[in-house]
């Protein structure tokens, strides 16, 4: 039986490559503008990796008898597992209603009618999250009526740390996005 999807060197039907990919243009979903970072998708693989351990553990635990004890690690395993899932939901995201910046503790949505304007700027911004500052790039949301802005994406944070041209790309898509939604004053 000839399975032709599994070979690189079967012939390409040439009307079929002038075909468009199914694309859904449903801009009323949250979505986020870019692709996750590698530092962000380590740190929650590692995060699983733990979590798999501690899983083994809880069975090895439960076998031998001692069922509280298996509960107790059952809940540390699902705890690193939702810190897991977490770390990957934190970044901006985006839709038709506004914009989103989810953090690890908290979520912030603005909708697009309260913002003032959406553009990069240079200052100091955390490295990877944490207190060290450099100065790098940030988006930057300035809301109406608000003085303090609100900083979307920074170019030294884990999705776009060593990753110049992906700040760039989801900068200006954040920005297209608010020049398409904003209501014009």
């Amino acid at each position: 039986m000839p399975l032709p999807f599994l070979t690189a060197d079967r012939a390409f039907d040439a009307a079929s490559d002038d075909t468009a990919l199914p694309f859904d243009d449903d801009h009323d979903q949250w979505r986020r503008p870019y692709r996750p970072g590698p530092w962000r998708v380590v740190a929650a693989a590692l995060a699983l990796l733990i979590a798999s351990f501690m899983l083994l553990a809880t069975l090895i635990i439960a076998v031998a008898g001692a069922l509280p004890a298996a509960g107790v690690c059952l809940g540390a395993a699902a705890v690193v597992v939702l810190v897991a899932l977490r770390l990957l939901r934190v970044g901006t995201w985006v839709s038709r209603h506004g914009v989103r910046r989810v953090r690890f503790f908290r979520t912030t949505t603005v909708p697009w009618s309260r913002a003032a304007s959406v553009r990069t700027v240079q200052q100091p911004v955390r490295w990877l999250g944490l207190p060290r500052t450099v100065q790098g790039q940030a988006l930057v949301l300035h809301r109406q009526g608000d003085g303090e802005p609100l900083t979307l994406l920074t170019d030294h944070n884990a999705d776009f740390l060593s990753r110049v041209e992906a700040f760039d790309r989801a900068a200006d898509t954040v920005e297209a996005w608010n020049a398409e939604y904003t209501p014009a004053s």
